[in-house]
């Protein structure tokens, strides 16, 4: 599909360099296209007793996650994870995408597994 936008965009009537930013801009769609495909969005994301996080993909995958941080943001909670296989993971609960209580305890939990933060 990406070649016959390529071909169209070559056969049209603009000018060269017209082609040429429009042909770049469909090449960087691709790269992010195929990156999203690779690395499927986080869904969700658990936290054990034991402090060992998972978080689980678009597929249903699960994958081990360590806390490299977290920020509190008025009502928001910001969670920065790396994952098993080294890729960075940012989460952001917020009051549209989470329940207030859910936020309430995971801050509380939070506070007294990294005391002094």
């Amino acid at each position: 599909m990406a070649l016959l936008a390529a071909a169209a965009v070559w056969l049209c009537g603009m000018p060269w360099w017209g082609r040429l930013m429009v042909s770049c801009a469909l090449a960087a769609l691709l790269v992010v296209e195929r990156r999203h495909r690779r690395h499927p969005a986080v869904t969700a994301a658990g936290w054990a007793a034991d402090g060992s996080w998972t978080l689980r993909d678009a597929h249903s995958a699960d994958t081990a996650a360590t806390l490299r941080s977290s920020r509190l943001l008025g009502g928001c909670v910001w969670l920065c994870l790396r994952s098993s296989s080294g890729r960075a993971v940012n989460l952001l609960l917020a009051p549209d995408n989470s329940d207030e209580d859910l936020r309430r305890r995971l801050r509380m939990r939070l506070a007294a597994a990294m005391p002094g933060r």
